[in-house]
């Protein structure tokens, strides 16, 4: 990732966020220093309450810092409005949850329709199932489809706006192991492919090794980071 040092897509300093719980203040990140760049694939590992998610929910705008500054290509998302970061969201921003969040009544190219219809430069809803290994299931509804697929028409769905930023929460965390593989080269190809900044949240530390670097969260704090020097592809991983 040398090549890309330069292009970074998220610079984060001394972000905090503390939440009020009745006369008790949680520090779920305490003063954070990252960045992160074009065309990379990170994984954030660390026990659950460490600031994981918190952190993926404020550089995707779902959430807001406490203090601290969040620059996305220059733009300050710490001072953005609710109309501003709604805009972020639509036009940058891709998320894969752990549950898919798919609309029943509609099949999995129109599922993925919904946001290619809002979307500035989006791929056509067929190339983004297809680029997820689902061209024969276009005309499927959730309900025929097993969890993997699923999952893999909400990433189709996150990538089919051509985002530059591409956030997954626990992305194989409902899924048994073979078919968190298919999902993992899902993401890995969309990453590679179309040089997606891509972060993803795991509790499975084996995941990590896909990664371009490797950052561990521990009480609000970034207690570690790697690199890969090598990267493991998805199928060799072991779960």
């Amino acid at each position: 990732m040398a090549e890309n040092r330069q292009r970074a897509v998220f610079r984060i300093r001394g972000l905090t966020k503390h939440y009020p719980m009745g006369e008790v203040t949680v520090e779920a990140l305490r003063g954070i220093d990252l960045d992160f760049y074009e065309s990379e694939l990170v994984v954030l590992l660390g026990p659950s309450g460490s600031g994981k998610s918190t952190l993926l929910n404020i550089i995707g705008g779902l959430d807001t810092a406490t203090d601290g500054e969040v620059l996305f290509r220059g733009q300050n998302l710490t001072h953005a409005t609710e109309r501003e970061l709604t805009l972020y969201r639509r036009h940058h921003v891709g998320f894969v949850f752990q549950f898919y969040n798919l609309i029943p009544s509609l099949t999995a190219i129109e599922n993925v329709a919904v946001v290619t219809d809002i979307a500035r430069h989006p791929m056509p809803p067929a190339e983004a199932l297809e680029m997820v290994g689902l061209s024969g299931r276009l005309d499927h509804f959730p309900a025929q489809l097993s969890g993997g697929e699923q999952q893999r028409i909400a990433i189709a769905r996150a990538i089919a706006k051509r985002p530059e930023v591409l956030l997954c929460d626990e992305p194989t965390g409902a899924l048994d192991s073979a078919t968190g593989v298919v999902v993992l080269e899902a993401l890995e190809r969309a990453n590679r492919e179309l040089g997606t900044f891509t972060a993803l949240i795991t509790h499975n530390a084996d995941i990590a090794g896909m990664a371009h670097r490797v950052f561990r969260l521990r009480d609000g704090q970034v207690a570690d980071q790697s690199v890969n020097t090598t990267r493991v592809a998805p199928h060799d991983i072991e779960w």
